[in-house]
């Protein structure tokens, strides 16, 4: 491998020496094989391609003080992209396989982990689609499962530094009943234009609202929403929002931090009225928010006046990164080491 500079890597696509696939044909899975290759061959006719069945999920491996390399739940991952299998009717990979699967892909590839102390980390990425050929619209018979690495730095250029964000009043990413919910790749898709803009206007995100009514506050982009007032921790409750394993962390660690925890509609006027807002993410981890701009009608939200980011959202940050690094006790059993 060539050298890396660990500590100025981008979130973005590296080279590594191996991925891992396996494929589901005549009913079931079949064992894992492990390729140098970056490239897949796929049907043009493929779902995947054609009809959106397409899942993934985005975890990582982190290089503790201590020498040993570990995953932080991972159990929620499998759950996860079973829940999108299911949701737009794919082939459900096995606990097991993906467990398999994704030790596999960070032991063939020890080499790209990180080096503690670096901020970064090995970004493990498993997908699912379907590969089987369709021409009319209905699900696949055959798809293929993948997990490949990458070492990444943090999502946002900025790291843990207060980002501005731009309320997306004319797009929408999900609407209610639709596959807001599942880690698929058209909600993704839909959140392209939006986000583009936000750049192009000089934020780091878009702020969904609510598809319905345009009044809640949905998705950050490709994060959930978090808001904290006084000591008590608050998210958006939706049936759009992705599940985030980091949100769901962050709720159990301000529950021990002696906070109150809520999972409630939060309206868009409510913003004047919180202390700290963030957007939180297994990319990001946590990005804190200083600035929300609605463009369209004229209003913006300010926070960290000092620069920085807010007391209690450091906390969390800290606190979580601390378990995924090996710096803290595991009280709550959701990192697992990779036994080389």
């Amino acid at each position: 491998m060539n050298q890396v500079e660990w500590g100025s890597l981008p979130f973005g696509y590296q080279k590594t020496d191996y991925n891992v696939r396996a494929y589901y044909r005549d009913g079931e899975w079949g064992g894992l094989e492990v390729s140098n290759s970056e490239y897949i061959s796929v049907h043009m006719a493929a779902t995947g391609l054609h009809y959106g069945q397409q899942a993934f999920e985005g975890l990582k491996a982190y290089m503790g003080k201590d020498g040993k390399i570990r995953l932080f739940r991972w159990e929620e991952n499998a759950r996860r992209i079973q829940d999108s299998a299911n949701g737009i009717m794919m082939a459900v990979p096995p606990v097991e396989l993906f467990k398999e699967a994704i030790f596999t892909a960070v032991r063939k590839n020890i080499d790209y982990i990180p080096p503690y102390g670096t901020g970064a980390s090995l970004y493990v990425r498993p997908l699912l689609f379907g590969s089987g050929a369709r021409v009319g619209v209905k699900p696949a018979d055959e798809y293929m499962f993948l997990v490949f690495v990458s070492p990444v730095g943090p999502y946002f250029k900025e790291g843990f530094n207060p980002v501005s964000i731009m309320v997306a009043r004319e797009y929408d990413r999900a609407a209610p009943k639709g596959t807001g919910q599942y880690k698929v790749g058209g909600n993704y898709a839909a959140s392209l234009t939006a986000g583009e803009r936000a750049h192009k206007e000089g934020f780091a995100s878009a702020l969904f609202l609510d598809a319905r009514e345009k009044k809640y506050i949905d998705e950050a982009g490709p994060a959930n929403f978090f808001a904290i007032k006084g000591n008590t921790y608050s998210t958006p409750l939706s049936e759009s929002i992705l599940p985030s394993i980091t949100n769901k962390s962050l709720m159990t660690l301000a529950e021990d931090m002696g906070m109150k925890v809520e999972r409630r509609k939060i309206a868009l006027e409510e913003l004047s009225e919180f202390d700290e807002v963030g957007a939180c993410g297994t990319a990001a981890v946590i990005s804190p928010i200083r600035r929300i701009v609605d463009v369209e009608m004229g209003t913006e939200w300010n926070y960290c006046l000092d620069g920085k980011a807010g007391d209690k959202s450091t906390q969390l940050y800290q606190r979580l990164i601390d378990i995924q690094y090996g710096d803290a006790p595991d009280t709550h059993g959701w990192t697992t080491v990779v036994d080389i």
